[in-house]
């Protein structure tokens, strides 16, 4: 058969100047392999950001213990800057892809760890410096928090409707286990000198009257290499996609669209949990159950929650995404009564009146092990639902001949990109309020079981929305 539809003749670097992903025989012929190179790269770079904007989720807890004298309340504030200005970031990095192309920003954006990488490798080292210092390392973490908007808003171009949930799913599902992995690999990279003289002098831990050499600076230094060489890889590897190319005006269409504000709620509700809750639990278990140590289980429950995104973008795209994130949020709902259930009774004036006096770690670690599983597969489920709400939008208000269609579509890809980035943003947020809640839940009541409750409430509200807006019958915007 004479196959006249032109052709990228796609190489490493090149921008793609014809991408028609629905176009099944172009997807078969070569569409699916250059989409392929550019998830499995966009993967391991997604997986550093990760890593980055939560290592203080690490560094944090141990900071008291090599001669750094900050308060409970400091501590808490280190964990949740990185999402505070990760959460910022991703506002403006939701439209860098069409101003700047996804090859070039990913090789950027990955680059740019190694600034908060280094400068916390160094500062960890001397035990004076200022608190103002750290606070800005922290913050500065919160660039690895903005590659996520970009990174997913880049990789819903490469893929065609039917494939969106899944490719998406497994970009942050991946991505996100950079999470889990610096929170199992620091505690261990930590206790050697792995580095050599490149890792600088150990510090000194006393516990028990027995001391013990840490080198902490390697929780940070040992990702540089990685970082460094992935953004080399992506600069040279990856493409752009010219279609993909839009202004600002165009892609801030989405501020006038009510679904875009609806999704940013339901994803600050499974995205913003599972940061926040991966963010908040080591402080949270060592307050609670001082006799745990929390880094022994702080990575389990990032570790399912990001391996089970995957599972919930193809779920979403079987059945629907708008029944799974319904469901999703009645689950929550109950996992964090479970919490409340087994938490130590007299922590706080809102305590639940049930459950074992001295509180249970083992049930308290289970229940969370269900919120992070559910915000995972509320993750993928939710993911999926935006780029099909956006392409709905804009097919209904098409013309039917084919011009007309093609120009829908390619609407409907940007808006769905540029909010699908817009969502990734606002969700992050919750990386900081929930940390955030806990101390002051502690710190006005005496326990998290304040927070807890209000935490509660949301998913019931996110659930009623969810149920109104996308999974009952004859709604407005199925999907």
């Amino acid at each position: 058969m004479n196959d006249t539809h032109p052709r990228n003749m796609a190489r490493p670097g090149k921008t793609l100047k014809i991408w028609t992903p629905e176009d099944k025989a172009f997807w078969a012929r070569e569409g699916e392999a250059i989409a392929k190179i550019n998830l499995w790269i966009s993967v391991p770079a997604l997986f550093l950001a990760f890593a980055v904007w939560q290592v203080w989720s690490v560094v944090a807890v141990s900071l008291p213990g090599i001669g750094f004298e900050y308060s409970t309340n400091q501590l808490f504030w280190l964990a949740a800057a990185p999402a505070l200005s990760g959460a910022t970031l991703r506002i403006f990095y939701s439209f860098m892809v069409p101003l700047v192309g996804g090859r070039r920003w990913t090789a950027i954006s990955t680059a740019s760890l190694l600034i908060p990488a280094i400068g916390i490798g160094v500062a960890v080292q001397d035990p004076t410096t200022p608190y103002p210092t750290m606070l800005i390392l922290a913050l500065l973490c919160g660039l690895g928090g903005g590659n996520f908007s970009s990174s997913m808003a880049n990789i819903s171009y490469f893929f065609p409707n039917d494939r969106k949930g899944s490719a998406l799913g497994v970009n942050a599902g991946l991505g996100n286990l950079g999470v889990s992995v610096v929170q199992f690999l620091s505690p261990i990279v930590v206790t050697v000198g792995v580095l050599g003289i490149f890792g600088g002098e150990p510090q000194i831990v006393t516990q028990g009257g027995v001391q013990t050499k840490v080198w902490m600076q390697n929780a940070a230094f040992i990702w540089v290499p990685w970082i460094a060489l992935t953004a080399v890889v992506a600069y040279f590897a990856m493409n752009d996609v010219a279609d993909a190319k839009a202004s600002v005006a165009a892609q801030a269409a989405i501020f006038g669209q009510r679904h875009n504000w609806i999704m940013c709620l339901l994803y600050l509700g499974t995205f913003g949990s599972f940061i926040g809750f991966a963010a908040g639990f080591p402080l949270l278990v060592k307050g609670l159950f001082p006799s745990v140590n929390p880094l022994a289980y702080a990575w389990l429950g990032p570790l399912v929650g990001a391996a089970i995104r995957p599972f919930g973008g193809w779920l979403a795209d079987k059945i629907g995404g708008g029944v799974v994130t319904f469901w999703n949020f009645l689950i929550m709902t109950v996992g964090v009564i479970g919490v409340l259930w087994f938490l130590p009774k007299g922590t706080g004036s809102l305590t639940l009146p049930f459950g074992p006096q001295e509180g249970s770690f083992a049930g308290f670690f289970l229940m969370f092990l269900v919120l992070f599983v559910t915000t995972g597969i509320g993750n993928g489920s939710t993911f999926r639902m935006i780029p099909i709400i956006f392409n709905q939008l804009a097919m209904r208000n098409a013309a039917s001949d084919p011009p007309s269609q093609a120009a829908a579509l390619k609407e409907g890809n940007v808006r769905g990109a540029a909010a699908v980035g817009f969502a990734g943003a606002l969700g992050a947020y919750g990386g900081f309020f929930i940390p955030k809640s806990y101390g002051s839940s502690i710190a006005s009541t005496g326990g998290p079981e304040a927070a807890l409750w209000i935490f509660a409430i949301f998913y019931l509200v996110c659930a009623a929305i969810t149920w109104w807006c996308y999974a009952r019958r004859n709604a407005a915007m199925p999907c």
